[in-house]
């Protein structure tokens, strides 16, 4: 099931507001038992969609003793592999973090 884009506008700005449920839905004048329901069909149809993310990765040789492959990530993590890890093994590493 699919949300109207309407219904998916008021849960986005919810998200984005930093108040309750209960408070956004009083300011904007929905029930809130409503608004819960949209929120599970919402949550239910992200989990189910099969949408490719990309996660931005910097990927940056670094001259050390132990020939190590940094991969540091957006959030500021920092991934270290051997120099000579597997190519398909890295691939499929990057996408089970999607």
């Amino acid at each position: 099931m699919v949300l109207a884009l309407y219904k998916q506008n008021h849960i986005e700005a919810w998200q984005a507001s930093g108040l309750s449920q209960r408070d956004y839905c009083r300011q904007h004048g929905l029930n809130a038992k409503t608004f819960a329901n949209w929120l599970r069909i919402y949550r239910s149809s992200r989990m189910n969609a099969k949408v490719p993310m990309l996660i931005p990765v910097t990927i940056k040789r670094e001259v050390s003793s132990t020939e190590s492959l940094y991969l540091r990530g957006s959030n500021g993590h920092t991934l270290q592999l051997p120099a000579n890890v597997s190519l398909q093994w890295l691939g499929e590493l990057l996408k089970c973090l999607d």
